[in-house]
């Protein structure tokens, strides 16, 4: 289904209300002979379809496509808001997610549970966006974190035209987007002027490079003295923004020991984070309970998104 794509430069505002795209299904064609758009279809059988399987959970969405925040073609974002009363501010929440640090190709792929999600947030009055950013071996560390350094700031700079609150951003980091989304925070150097953060989601992520898969070596180099310094725990630990940390009892021994031991830390170092553990491997549409098996972490996210939304200025 073909997109219309609205881009220009990064850290700029730009208007885009011409090239909005509403997303909703209708029983009578004629009756909407504009392009409609909707989360992209995943394979048949596969646990993205079954999360997927009900299209009305995106009516009333509007998706805005292929908004550039830096000079790459991975570099861009998508967003999904729904209707808005004039002048009210809703939450934000930008989506970073991930399956490996490294990727052959040279164009964004399209997550059908990070849309669903997104656009979940939109119909529950937030604004969902998802950022796209570059794999390794083409980018190494820290592009990473420089690609969300940049998209959170274009975020922050152009939320007001999507209904959404600068105040109030909430990155959602999962897998290797949660690695690259918890070394932003932690190495201050990374950020463009501030973090721009209200809160943070960290969801089956490494937070101390490893060097177990090809994936990882590609992104972190085969040096692996350089990894204690590359780490972004000791960090983490000296953020004042609350963290939101899950992990699944399915998920890889690494993963698993990782998230322990970033708890142990934010909790030695005084900021223990809300914390949710999932019985069965999550995915990004697990923030909201999409798959039923993750109520607590979906619990904790509203908790957050409370905390913020009462207070205020972050």
């Amino acid at each position: 289904m073909t997109l219309t794509a609205a881009s220009g430069p990064p850290n700029a505002p730009q208007r885009l209300d011409d090239n909005l795209i509403k997303v909703g299904l209708d029983d009578d064609p004629r009756a909407a002979p504009a392009p409609v758009a909707a989360p992209a279809p995943a394979p048949a059988g596969s646990a993205d379809s079954a999360a997927i399987s009900d299209p009305a959970s995106c009516t009333g969405v509007t998706f805005t496509r292929s908004l550039k925040y830096g000079g790459d073609t991975m570099n861009i974002l998508d967003v999904a808001s729904g209707q808005t009363k004039p002048g009210g501010k809703r939450p934000v929440l930008v989506f970073v997610a991930g399956d490996s640090f490294a990727g052959g190709g040279d164009a964004p792929t399209v997550k059908p549970l990070v849309e669903q999600a997104m656009c979940f947030a939109a119909r529950n009055n937030l604004v969902a966006f998802n950022v796209s950013y570059r794999l390794a071996p083409a980018a190494t560390w820290p592009t990473g974190a420089k690609d969300v350094s940049a998209a959170i700031s274009w975020v922050h700079e152009n939320a007001d035209l999507f209904g959404g609150n600068k105040q109030e951003i909430i990155p959602i980091g999962y897998g290797t987007g949660a690695f690259h989304l918890a070394s932003f925070l932690a190495h201050k150097e990374f950020q463009e002027r501030d973090d721009y953060v209200a809160g943070a989601v960290l969801v089956s992520g490494i937070y101390h490079p490893t060097d177990v898969g090809e994936g990882e070596r590609a992104y972190f180099g085969t040096d692996t003295s350089t990894y204690d310094s590359r780490s972004a725990i000791p960090g983490l630990t000296a953020i004042e923004e609350p963290i939101l940390l899950a992990w699944s009892s399915a998920d890889a021994p690494t993963f698993i020991a990782q998230g322990e031991k970033l708890r142990q830390q934010l909790c030695n170092a005084g900021h223990c984070p809300r914390t949710a553990i999932l019985t069965k491997r999550g995915s990004p549409a697990s923030v909201f309970d999409l798959d039923g098996e993750s109520g607590n972490l979906h619990d904790r996210l509203r908790q957050l998104i409370g905390q913020i939304d009462a207070r205020g200025l972050p």
